[in-house]
């Protein structure tokens, strides 16, 4: 029991430096533009590389009814914005291919 505390422990820690050290070291600075514009830009990147595999692995029998309803949902979101239109676009699309 003593040896599962110490690795759980050792295993927050390992985990927890490398995220304090970037907040510790650069309290004080603020980041060059071009950094600056690259950090802003992670959370688009990442949500794209977790939801694209999601769309194309959605319906395995047809990947590309996953892939329209996917750009119809995208569409959407540039033309009105919004998150619950884009969502029941994309199923019913989807589904509508996935029908006929």
């Amino acid at each position: 029991m003593n040896n599962v505390f110490l690795l759980i422990v050792g295993m927050a820690l390992v985990t927890y430096i490398p995220r304090l050290l970037p907040f510790t070291l650069m309290k004080n600075r603020t980041p060059s533009k071009y950094l600056g514009r690259f950090l802003k830009l992670i959370p688009y990147t990442a949500l794209g590389a977790l939801i694209l595999p999601g769309i194309l692995t959605a319906t395995p029998s047809m990947p590309l009814a996953g892939l329209v309803g996917g750009a119809i949902a995208f569409a959407i979101c540039l033309a009105r914005g919004g998150i619950i239109l884009p969502i029941f676009a994309a199923i019913a699309t989807t589904y509508a291919i996935l029908i006929f």
